[in-house]
Protein backbone atom coordinates (compact mmCIF):
# COMPACT_ATOMS: atom_id res chain seq x y z
CA UNK A 1 0.00 0.00 0.00
CA UNK A 2 1.19 3.42 -0.75
CA UNK A 3 1.76 5.67 2.28
CA UNK A 4 -0.46 8.28 -0.06
CA UNK A 5 -3.49 5.96 0.77
CA UNK A 6 -2.81 7.38 4.31
CA UNK A 7 -1.26 10.85 3.85
CA UNK A 8 -4.29 12.24 1.63
CA UNK A 9 -6.92 11.16 3.55
CA UNK A 10 -5.80 12.41 6.58
CA UNK A 11 -5.08 15.74 5.38
CA UNK A 12 -8.81 15.51 4.37
CA UNK A 13 -10.43 13.95 7.60
CA UNK A 14 -8.58 16.63 9.61
CA UNK A 15 -9.59 19.58 7.27
CA UNK A 16 -13.19 18.44 7.48
CA UNK A 17 -12.89 18.19 11.28
CA UNK A 18 -11.96 22.03 11.20
CA UNK A 19 -14.97 22.88 9.54
CA UNK A 20 -17.26 21.22 10.60
CA UNK A 21 -16.07 20.19 14.19
CA UNK A 22 -14.24 23.20 15.35
CA UNK A 23 -17.52 25.48 13.39
CA UNK A 24 -19.83 24.07 16.19
CA UNK A 25 -17.68 24.24 18.73
CA UNK A 26 -17.03 28.15 18.20
CA UNK A 27 -20.88 28.41 18.41
CA UNK A 28 -21.19 26.74 21.13
CA UNK A 29 -18.59 28.90 22.83
CA UNK A 30 -20.30 31.98 21.42
CA UNK A 31 -16.84 33.64 19.95
CA UNK A 32 -18.02 37.93 19.72
CA UNK A 33 -15.43 39.88 17.23
CA UNK A 34 -16.49 42.75 18.82
CA UNK A 35 -15.93 41.81 21.86
CA UNK A 36 -12.56 44.00 23.38
CA UNK A 37 -9.72 40.93 24.39
CA UNK A 38 -7.31 41.11 27.18
CA UNK A 39 -4.80 41.95 24.73
CA UNK A 40 -6.62 44.95 23.81
CA UNK A 41 -7.54 46.41 27.50
CA UNK A 42 -4.31 45.65 29.25
CA UNK A 43 -2.29 46.24 26.72
CA UNK A 44 1.98 46.92 28.09
CA UNK A 45 3.66 45.79 24.82
CA UNK A 46 5.69 43.27 26.86
CA UNK A 47 3.49 40.65 27.64
CA UNK A 48 -0.08 41.92 26.49
CA UNK A 49 -0.15 43.09 22.32
CA UNK A 50 -2.99 42.13 20.16
CA UNK A 51 -1.02 40.84 17.03
CA UNK A 52 -2.63 39.65 13.47
CA UNK A 53 -3.95 35.87 13.69
CA UNK A 54 -1.36 35.18 11.00
CA UNK A 55 1.64 35.89 13.28
CA UNK A 56 0.19 34.38 16.35
CA UNK A 57 -0.97 31.35 14.20
CA UNK A 58 3.12 30.54 13.55
CA UNK A 59 4.24 31.28 17.33
CA UNK A 60 1.47 29.31 18.95
CA UNK A 61 1.70 25.82 16.74
CA UNK A 62 5.48 26.07 17.12
CA UNK A 63 5.19 26.41 20.59
CA UNK A 64 2.84 23.76 21.30
CA UNK A 65 4.22 21.44 18.99
CA UNK A 66 7.97 20.75 20.28
CA UNK A 67 8.94 17.51 19.83
CA UNK A 68 5.68 15.79 20.54
CA UNK A 69 4.61 14.84 16.87
CA UNK A 70 8.09 14.07 16.03
CA UNK A 71 9.17 12.13 18.91
CA UNK A 72 5.89 10.56 19.57
CA UNK A 73 4.29 8.77 16.79
CA UNK A 74 7.87 7.41 15.83
CA UNK A 75 8.08 5.77 19.28
CA UNK A 76 4.76 4.38 19.45
CA UNK A 77 4.78 3.77 15.43
CA UNK A 78 7.81 1.04 15.71
CA UNK A 79 6.61 -0.05 19.32
CA UNK A 80 3.10 -1.23 18.40
CA UNK A 81 2.66 -0.51 14.40
CA UNK A 82 1.64 2.43 12.51
CA UNK A 83 -2.25 1.80 12.22
CA UNK A 84 -3.16 1.91 16.26
CA UNK A 85 -0.85 5.58 16.33
CA UNK A 86 -2.70 7.04 13.05
CA UNK A 87 -5.76 6.12 14.84
CA UNK A 88 -5.18 7.90 17.53
CA UNK A 89 -3.83 11.09 16.12
CA UNK A 90 -6.74 11.57 14.10
CA UNK A 91 -9.36 10.66 16.85
CA UNK A 92 -7.61 12.24 19.76
CA UNK A 93 -6.88 15.45 17.94
CA UNK A 94 -10.01 16.30 16.79
CA UNK A 95 -11.99 14.96 19.38
CA UNK A 96 -10.04 15.57 22.83
CA UNK A 97 -6.88 17.44 22.20
CA UNK A 98 -8.46 19.80 19.61
CA UNK A 99 -11.04 20.80 21.99
CA UNK A 100 -9.01 20.95 25.28
CA UNK A 101 -6.82 23.53 23.98
CA UNK A 102 -9.69 25.68 22.41
CA UNK A 103 -11.40 25.44 25.36
CA UNK A 104 -8.10 26.22 27.54
CA UNK A 105 -7.90 29.84 25.08
CA UNK A 106 -11.61 31.23 25.52
CA UNK A 107 -11.50 30.22 29.17
CA UNK A 108 -8.62 32.63 29.43
CA UNK A 109 -9.80 35.42 27.72
CA UNK A 110 -12.96 35.13 29.62
CA UNK A 111 -10.88 35.88 32.72
CA UNK A 112 -8.60 38.63 31.68
CA UNK A 113 -5.65 36.23 29.84
CA UNK A 114 -5.23 34.50 33.37
CA UNK A 115 -3.36 31.18 33.75
CA UNK A 116 -5.14 28.23 34.20
CA UNK A 117 -3.33 28.21 37.46
CA UNK A 118 -4.84 31.22 38.25
CA UNK A 119 -8.35 30.06 37.34
CA UNK A 120 -8.19 27.03 39.53
CA UNK A 121 -7.88 29.49 42.48
CA UNK A 122 -11.08 31.32 41.51
CA UNK A 123 -12.97 27.70 40.90
CA UNK A 124 -11.30 25.57 43.77
CA UNK A 125 -9.97 25.30 47.16
CA UNK A 126 -6.94 27.18 48.36
CA UNK A 127 -5.03 23.98 48.72
CA UNK A 128 -5.86 22.38 45.14
CA UNK A 129 -4.26 26.40 43.80
CA UNK A 130 -1.22 25.17 45.85
CA UNK A 131 -1.31 21.77 44.86
CA UNK A 132 -1.72 22.71 40.94
CA UNK A 133 0.54 24.99 40.83
CA UNK A 134 3.30 23.47 42.23
CA UNK A 135 2.53 20.73 39.70
CA UNK A 136 2.86 23.44 36.95
CA UNK A 137 6.51 24.41 38.28
CA UNK A 138 8.18 20.97 38.26
CA UNK A 139 6.27 20.24 35.01
CA UNK A 140 7.74 23.36 32.90
CA UNK A 141 11.08 22.55 34.96
CA UNK A 142 10.88 18.95 33.33
CA UNK A 143 10.28 20.27 30.17
CA UNK A 144 13.11 22.54 30.16
CA UNK A 145 15.71 20.44 31.14
CA UNK A 146 14.52 17.22 28.54
CA UNK A 147 14.36 19.59 25.46
CA UNK A 148 17.38 21.22 26.48
CA UNK A 149 19.18 18.00 26.53
CA UNK A 150 17.51 17.06 23.19
CA UNK A 151 18.46 20.02 21.22
CA UNK A 152 21.89 20.16 22.99
CA UNK A 153 23.00 16.72 21.76
CA UNK A 154 21.97 17.44 18.21
CA UNK A 155 24.72 20.03 18.25
CA UNK A 156 27.78 17.93 18.26
CA UNK A 157 28.85 14.81 17.01
CA UNK A 158 28.02 13.70 12.99
CA UNK A 159 25.69 11.79 11.56
CA UNK A 160 26.58 9.74 9.08
CA UNK A 161 23.54 9.02 6.06
CA UNK A 162 23.35 6.63 4.13
CA UNK A 163 24.86 7.59 0.89
CA UNK A 164 28.00 8.12 2.82
CA UNK A 165 27.68 12.28 3.39
CA UNK A 166 27.30 13.15 6.75
CA UNK A 167 25.68 16.25 8.75
CA UNK A 168 27.68 17.99 11.67
CA UNK A 169 26.16 18.84 14.50
CA UNK A 170 28.27 21.72 14.81
CA UNK A 171 26.52 23.04 11.35
CA UNK A 172 23.03 22.69 13.08
CA UNK A 173 24.64 25.05 15.98
CA UNK A 174 25.44 27.68 13.87
CA UNK A 175 22.17 27.45 11.59
CA UNK A 176 20.39 27.28 15.00
CA UNK A 177 22.22 30.58 16.18
CA UNK A 178 21.86 31.87 13.48
CA UNK A 179 17.52 31.06 13.52
CA UNK A 180 17.95 33.03 16.70
CA UNK A 181 19.38 36.16 15.44
CA UNK A 182 17.46 36.77 12.56
CA UNK A 183 14.05 37.42 14.00
CA UNK A 184 15.50 39.56 16.18
CA UNK A 185 16.28 42.01 13.26
CA UNK A 186 13.27 40.84 11.81
CA UNK A 187 11.26 42.33 14.91
CA UNK A 188 13.21 45.39 14.72
CA UNK A 189 12.57 46.23 11.16
CA UNK A 190 8.46 46.25 11.83
CA UNK A 191 8.81 47.66 15.28
CA UNK A 192 11.21 50.60 13.83
CA UNK A 193 11.17 50.07 10.46
CA UNK A 194 7.36 50.13 10.18
CA UNK A 195 7.72 47.06 7.58
CA UNK A 196 4.73 45.21 6.42
CA UNK A 197 4.77 41.79 7.80
CA UNK A 198 4.08 40.31 4.10
CA UNK A 199 7.49 42.10 3.04
CA UNK A 200 9.58 40.53 6.26
CA UNK A 201 8.78 37.28 5.76
CA UNK A 202 9.61 37.44 2.32
CA UNK A 203 12.66 38.94 3.25
CA UNK A 204 13.25 36.70 6.21
CA UNK A 205 11.93 33.07 5.29
CA UNK A 206 14.54 32.64 2.48
CA UNK A 207 17.27 33.70 4.98
CA UNK A 208 16.39 30.85 7.68
CA UNK A 209 16.59 28.53 4.20
CA UNK A 210 20.06 30.33 3.66
CA UNK A 211 21.03 29.67 7.41
CA UNK A 212 20.13 26.13 6.85
CA UNK A 213 22.51 25.73 3.83
CA UNK A 214 25.41 27.89 5.49
CA UNK A 215 25.39 26.29 8.50
CA UNK A 216 27.58 22.73 7.20
CA UNK A 217 29.70 25.45 5.13
CA UNK A 218 30.64 27.06 8.65
CA UNK A 219 30.04 24.77 11.63
CA UNK A 220 30.47 25.95 14.90
CA UNK A 221 32.47 22.23 16.54
CA UNK A 222 32.42 23.64 20.27
CA UNK A 223 34.32 20.22 21.39
CA UNK A 224 37.26 20.95 18.46
CA UNK A 225 37.25 25.04 19.36
CA UNK A 226 37.72 23.86 22.87
CA UNK A 227 39.75 20.74 22.66
CA UNK A 228 37.49 18.83 24.76
CA UNK A 229 34.69 15.80 24.20
CA UNK A 230 31.12 16.00 22.53
CA UNK A 231 29.89 14.89 25.96
CA UNK A 232 31.95 18.17 27.75
CA UNK A 233 30.74 19.83 24.73
CA UNK A 234 27.07 19.03 24.83
CA UNK A 235 26.85 20.21 28.63
CA UNK A 236 28.48 23.38 27.93
CA UNK A 237 25.85 24.01 25.18
CA UNK A 238 23.26 22.98 27.88
CA UNK A 239 24.01 26.00 30.06
CA UNK A 240 24.48 28.29 27.35
CA UNK A 241 20.68 27.42 26.30
CA UNK A 242 19.65 28.22 29.66
CA UNK A 243 21.12 30.99 29.63
CA UNK A 244 19.35 31.82 26.36
CA UNK A 245 16.20 31.11 27.88
CA UNK A 246 16.93 33.14 30.82
CA UNK A 247 17.00 36.40 28.54
CA UNK A 248 14.45 35.33 25.88
CA UNK A 249 11.61 35.06 29.29
CA UNK A 250 12.33 38.44 29.85
CA UNK A 251 12.59 40.73 26.92
CA UNK A 252 9.40 42.50 24.91
CA UNK A 253 7.29 39.85 23.07
CA UNK A 254 7.55 42.20 20.43
CA UNK A 255 11.51 41.52 20.01
CA UNK A 256 11.98 37.60 19.70
CA UNK A 257 8.82 35.69 20.80
CA UNK A 258 6.63 37.30 18.24
CA UNK A 259 9.10 37.49 14.95
CA UNK A 260 10.69 34.18 16.17
CA UNK A 261 7.24 32.53 16.33
CA UNK A 262 6.13 33.84 12.84
CA UNK A 263 9.71 32.50 11.25
CA UNK A 264 9.48 29.47 13.14
CA UNK A 265 5.85 28.77 11.63
CA UNK A 266 6.20 29.57 8.17
CA UNK A 267 9.31 27.17 8.19
CA UNK A 268 7.44 24.38 9.91
CA UNK A 269 4.68 24.90 6.97
CA UNK A 270 7.49 24.53 4.73
CA UNK A 271 9.09 21.00 6.57
CA UNK A 272 4.98 19.87 6.18
CA UNK A 273 4.56 20.79 2.54
CA UNK A 274 7.85 19.83 1.35
CA UNK A 275 7.62 16.71 2.92
CA UNK A 276 4.05 16.00 1.69
CA UNK A 277 4.83 16.88 -2.06
CA UNK A 278 7.63 14.41 -1.84
CA UNK A 279 5.66 11.75 -0.54
CA UNK A 280 3.19 12.53 -3.67
CA UNK A 281 6.74 12.58 -6.00
CA UNK A 282 8.19 9.49 -4.48
CA UNK A 283 5.07 7.33 -4.90
CA UNK A 284 4.85 4.27 -6.40
CA UNK A 285 2.06 4.76 -8.33
CA UNK A 286 3.93 7.38 -9.92
CA UNK A 287 7.36 5.69 -10.25
CA UNK A 288 6.84 5.74 -14.36
CA UNK A 289 7.12 9.69 -13.97
CA UNK A 290 9.00 9.92 -10.72
CA UNK A 291 10.86 7.24 -10.24
CA UNK A 292 10.34 6.73 -6.88
CA UNK A 293 9.03 4.61 -4.08
CA UNK A 294 6.88 5.37 -1.18
CA UNK A 295 5.20 2.04 -0.18
CA UNK A 296 4.39 1.28 3.38
CA UNK A 297 6.60 -1.41 4.89
CA UNK A 298 6.33 -1.15 7.69
CA UNK A 299 3.67 -3.43 9.62
CA UNK A 300 0.29 -1.82 10.53
CA UNK A 301 0.02 -3.47 14.32
CA UNK A 302 2.55 -5.52 15.68
CA UNK A 303 0.78 -6.92 18.86
CA UNK A 304 -1.22 -5.71 22.46
CA UNK A 305 2.59 -5.48 23.67
CA UNK A 306 5.99 -4.14 22.47
CA UNK A 307 9.03 -5.37 22.91
CA UNK A 308 10.42 -4.51 25.89
CA UNK A 309 7.20 -5.74 27.30
CA UNK A 310 5.16 -2.12 27.51
CA UNK A 311 1.73 -2.59 27.18
CA UNK A 312 -0.43 -0.57 24.31
CA UNK A 313 -2.66 0.37 26.91
CA UNK A 314 -1.79 2.65 28.23
CA UNK A 315 1.58 3.57 26.52
CA UNK A 316 0.26 4.65 23.18
CA UNK A 317 -1.96 7.43 24.28
CA UNK A 318 1.20 8.31 27.11
CA UNK A 319 3.50 8.17 24.08
CA UNK A 320 1.33 10.39 21.53
CA UNK A 321 0.98 12.99 23.43
CA UNK A 322 -1.00 14.98 20.38
CA UNK A 323 -4.36 13.27 20.99
CA UNK A 324 -4.17 13.98 25.14
CA UNK A 325 -5.66 16.90 26.74
CA UNK A 326 -2.35 18.36 26.97
CA UNK A 327 -1.68 20.28 30.45
CA UNK A 328 1.60 22.00 28.29
CA UNK A 329 -0.79 23.34 25.64
CA UNK A 330 -3.41 24.88 28.68
CA UNK A 331 -0.25 26.50 29.84
CA UNK A 332 0.62 28.07 26.63
CA UNK A 333 -2.84 28.77 25.39
CA UNK A 334 -3.72 30.70 28.33
CA UNK A 335 0.01 31.92 29.33
CA UNK A 336 1.18 33.61 26.51
CA UNK A 337 -1.05 33.57 23.49
CA UNK A 338 -3.95 34.78 25.23
CA UNK A 339 -2.49 37.91 26.07
CA UNK A 340 -1.88 38.74 22.23
CA UNK A 341 -4.95 37.37 21.23
CA UNK A 342 -6.91 40.52 18.51
CA UNK A 343 -10.48 39.16 18.61
CA UNK A 344 -12.39 36.50 20.10
CA UNK A 345 -13.23 34.71 16.85
CA UNK A 346 -9.56 34.18 16.39
CA UNK A 347 -9.66 31.56 19.16
CA UNK A 348 -11.00 29.04 16.50
CA UNK A 349 -7.79 28.97 14.25
CA UNK A 350 -5.06 29.07 16.77
CA UNK A 351 -6.43 27.19 19.70
CA UNK A 352 -8.14 24.38 17.58
CA UNK A 353 -6.58 24.89 14.02
CA UNK A 354 -3.10 24.52 15.37
CA UNK A 355 -3.91 21.21 17.32
CA UNK A 356 -5.21 19.35 13.80
CA UNK A 357 -1.60 21.15 12.31
CA UNK A 358 0.15 19.54 14.47
CA UNK A 359 -1.43 16.12 13.95
CA UNK A 360 -0.65 16.75 10.39
CA UNK A 361 2.99 16.65 11.32
CA UNK A 362 2.52 13.48 13.57
CA UNK A 363 1.16 11.79 10.70
CA UNK A 364 4.29 13.44 8.56
CA UNK A 365 6.81 11.81 11.00
CA UNK A 366 4.78 8.54 11.36
CA UNK A 367 5.34 8.13 7.37
CA UNK A 368 9.40 7.72 8.17
CA UNK A 369 8.56 4.90 10.23
CA UNK A 370 6.04 3.47 7.33
CA UNK A 371 8.61 3.24 4.77
CA UNK A 372 11.18 1.06 7.21
CA UNK A 373 10.95 -2.79 7.14
CA UNK A 374 10.22 -4.06 10.20
CA UNK A 375 14.17 -5.31 10.67
CA UNK A 376 15.56 -2.14 9.97
CA UNK A 377 18.75 -1.35 12.37
CA UNK A 378 17.02 2.74 11.77
CA UNK A 379 14.19 2.07 14.23
CA UNK A 380 16.66 1.47 17.29
CA UNK A 381 17.56 5.13 16.10
CA UNK A 382 16.79 8.02 18.11
CA UNK A 383 13.25 9.56 17.33
CA UNK A 384 15.09 13.08 15.73
CA UNK A 385 17.22 11.10 13.72
CA UNK A 386 14.67 8.64 11.92
CA UNK A 387 12.71 12.04 11.31
CA UNK A 388 15.78 13.24 9.80
CA UNK A 389 16.18 10.77 7.81
CA UNK A 390 13.03 10.29 6.67
CA UNK A 391 12.30 13.31 5.42
CA UNK A 392 15.22 13.90 3.54
CA UNK A 393 14.43 10.80 1.49
CA UNK A 394 11.07 12.68 0.54
CA UNK A 395 12.80 15.74 0.03
CA UNK A 396 15.53 14.51 -2.07
CA UNK A 397 13.16 13.28 -4.53
CA UNK A 398 12.08 16.51 -5.20
CA UNK A 399 16.14 17.25 -6.15
CA UNK A 400 17.03 18.35 -2.84
CA UNK A 401 20.78 16.96 -1.68
CA UNK A 402 19.98 14.36 0.92
CA UNK A 403 22.54 16.51 3.39
CA UNK A 404 20.30 20.00 2.69
CA UNK A 405 17.25 17.91 3.45
CA UNK A 406 18.51 16.24 6.46
CA UNK A 407 19.73 19.51 7.93
CA UNK A 408 16.15 21.11 7.04
CA UNK A 409 14.50 18.39 9.16
CA UNK A 410 17.07 18.29 11.81
CA UNK A 411 16.35 22.26 11.90
CA UNK A 412 12.75 22.37 11.99
CA UNK A 413 13.02 19.54 15.00
CA UNK A 414 15.22 22.68 16.98
CA UNK A 415 12.56 24.92 15.62
CA UNK A 416 9.87 23.24 17.75
CA UNK A 417 12.16 22.97 20.74
CA UNK A 418 13.39 26.33 20.65
CA UNK A 419 10.12 27.92 20.77
CA UNK A 420 8.90 25.81 23.34
CA UNK A 421 11.80 26.12 25.81
CA UNK A 422 11.63 29.54 25.76
CA UNK A 423 7.61 30.03 26.27
CA UNK A 424 8.28 27.71 29.09
CA UNK A 425 10.55 29.60 30.89
CA UNK A 426 8.53 32.64 30.15
CA UNK A 427 5.68 30.62 32.01
CA UNK A 428 7.93 29.79 34.47
CA UNK A 429 8.62 33.29 35.32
Amino acid sequence: MSLLAVLLPSGLVLLLAYRLYGGLLARLFRLDPDAATPAVTLRDDVDYEPIPPQLLLGQHFSAIAAAGPIVGPILAGVAFGWLPALLWILVGSILVGGVHDFAALVASIRHKARSIAELVRDHMSQRAYVLFLSFVWIALVYIIVAFTDITAQSFVGRQVLEDGASVSGGGIATSSLLYLALPMVMGLCLRFGRMPLWLATAVFLPLVGLAIWGGQKMPFDLAATLGTTDATAQKLWGVALLAYCLVAAMVPMWLLLQPRGHLGGCFLYVALAGAAFGLVASDAALGGLFGGDATIRYPAFTGWQAANGQSLVPMLFITIACGACSGFHSLIASGTTSKQLRRETDARPIGYGTMLLEAMVAVVSLCCVMVLAADSPLTKQSPNFVYALGMGRFLETLGVPATLGVSFALMAFTTFVYDTLDVCTRLGR
